[in-house]
């Protein structure tokens, strides 16, 4: 008898090991409400923003195992600063080399949570060729079924600073421009 209990127990926590397993979801981004928006102070003046408007990814989410793992593209033509020339001046060889290094990439494979709450993401980002480790800070994050698409939504407002000279991106350094830059990236995932 209590080996015929000691092999339900093991057979239950088979079960539910694979069940805890079988709850990765995976979620493609929405572009609609997905950007990467980039800060950079200009001379103590000011702040120059833009973001990047094509972008495509998914994330996966393990919410009962606390894992997952995102994976995004984004497009260095699609720069938006709302100033055409300096749109251009960005995408060319003195800044981002688009020609050359048409992406940026962020794939984050660490997910740290406080209790139910995530609260940042680390992964290696990769502009110009060149990839660096980058925490992501959750400012806000939350799954809600959306009443438009009738499915799960996953998103959330994250932010990091990055030294741009460690990817390639020093122009204007010899002119006094800082080297960290802040992004802020929103993101919204829809349950596949």
């Amino acid at each position: 008898m209590r080996k015929s209990l000691f092999a339900l127990a093991a057979v239950a926590a088979t079960l539910a090991a694979g069940a805890a397993r079988a709850e990765t979801a995976t979620y493609a981004v929405e572009p609609t409400h997905t950007f990467a928006t980039f800060e950079i102070s200009h001379f103590g003046a000011a702040v120059n923003r833009g973001r990047f408007d094509k972008k495509e990814g998914t994330v996966e989410l393990d919410k009962a195992a606390k894992t997952g793992k995102v994976d995004i593209t984004f497009q260095i033509n699609s720069i938006n600063t709302g100033v055409a020339p300096f749109d251009k001046h960005l995408q060319s060889a003195d800044i981002f080399d688009a020609a050359k290094y048409p992406t940026a990439r962020f794939v984050g494979d660490k997910f740290v949570f406080e209790g139910d709450k995530l609260v940042s993401v680390t992964g290696e980002l990769t502009i110009k060729g060149k990839a660096q480790p980058a925490t992501f800070k959750a400012n806000q994050f939350a799954c809600y079924q959306s009443p438009m698409l009738k499915r799960e939504v996953c998103g959330g407002d994250f932010e990091t600073t990055i030294d741009r000279t460690q990817f390639g991106v020093d122009y204007g350094v010899q002119f006094g421009m800082p080297k960290n830059v802040r992004i802020v990236a929103q993101i919204e995932a829809v349950k596949q």
